[in-house]
């Protein structure tokens, strides 16, 4: 992932893209203005499986978070992850004799820290108390066409139009189904929800894009340290406001979510944008609230719907056809 410069406000993320910065040599590569990171099959397949560990990392997020609920308030919950994980990164940065990074990625980190690591985790946790992990799922189903769309709007990427088709049947097969698995009704914590999907998908694509010029382990790692201060003074205040009650679920559940979910499945995820580009990663997403259905139904015990099959292979087709429409470039 590298250290040239490049110009970034203008630069753009081609959704056949994959850069060097999946090396993990710890150098820049430059990206510059209007031009593509290299290609190669090989890079290709090796960003689309950091990604696809990304969205297994990230599929257990909704159950693990359910669990973690046992023990600890949402308020809680939320600080104690951010915390946990921000020492496990300021760790890691230590070791490495990380530099700080440079004032031009700042505000792009902030952005990133804002929107994934307290933004999304809050707001889910927070529908997570009245809502099911199977309706929650429609958050991620909603999540990689915002991604695509923020990503446009932030680097000028321009996926052709069979992309868009594509990636909006995806994203219908998949709110439909969420839908319908949970009887057709918007439970009272769907304004969490969709102010999670928008935070979410803001923060992915700055971290994205941050990711093609620096090591992505380094973006979640400033990112988390950014949000220490806060996870400190949130869980000082909130464990002592809100009732905890140790279990194994919940201790298993807050462990998974601070150092998988926030951050090792972070650093895959951001590594594998950095080579295939924002819009094509956020299209392995559509495939992610299926496998929180599974999760959901192993872990917890909420019932998988008779349609899931079906709309696994709709999903799958239409993950296939953004990955094409994306090569054809």
């Amino acid at each position: 992932m590298r250290a040239k410069n490049s110009a970034t406000t203008n630069s753009t993320i081609a959704v056949d893209s994959s850069a060097d910065a999946g090396t993990g040599s710890g150098t820049d590569t430059a990206v510059t203005d209007g031009t593509a990171p290299a290609t190669g099959p090989g890079a290709n397949r090796g960003g689309l499986a950091l990604a696809g560990f990304g969205v297994l990392a990230f599929s257990l997020t909704f159950p693990s978070t359910a669990w973690g609920l046992e023990s600890f308030g949402p308020w809680s919950l939320v600080a104690l992850r951010t915390l946990l994980a921000a020492l496990i990164a300021g760790g890691a940065l230590l070791l490495g004799r990380v530099a700080l990074p440079e004032r031009r990625h700042r505000a792009g980190l902030v952005v990133v820290a804002a929107g994934v690591v307290i933004g999304f985790p809050l707001l889910t946790t927070l529908a997570l108390r009245t809502s099911t992990t199977s309706h929650a799922a429609v958050v991620v189903g909603l999540l990689p066409l915002t991604t695509a769309v923020f990503s446009s709007l932030r680097t000028g990427a321009r996926p052709p139009r069979a992309f868009w088709v594509a990636a909006l049947a995806g994203a219908a097969v998949v709110i439909a189904f969420t839908v319908q698995q949970s009887g057709g009704e918007l439970s009272g914590g769907d304004a969490y929800l969709f102010g999670a999907l928008l935070v979410c998908a803001a923060g992915y694509t700055e971290g994205g894009r941050l990711a093609r010029v620096m090591p992505g382990w380094q973006v979640v790692g400033w990112a988390l340290v950014l949000c220490l201060p806060l996870a400190v003074v949130g869980a000082a205040v909130a464990l002592p406001a809100e009732p905890v009650r140790l279990t194994a679920h919940g201790v298993i559940g807050l462990v998974w979510v601070a150092t998988v979910s926030t951050f090792l499945g972070l650093y895959v995820w951001y590594r594998g944008m950095a080579e295939i580009g924002v819009p094509r990663a956020s299209q392995l997403q559509l495939g992610q609230p299926l496998l929180t259905l599974v999760w959901s139904f192993l872990l917890i015990g909420e019932e998988v719907p008779a349609a899931a099959p079906m709309a696994a292979l709709a999903v799958l087709v239409c993950i296939a056809a953004t990955q094409r429409t994306g090569r054809a470039q």
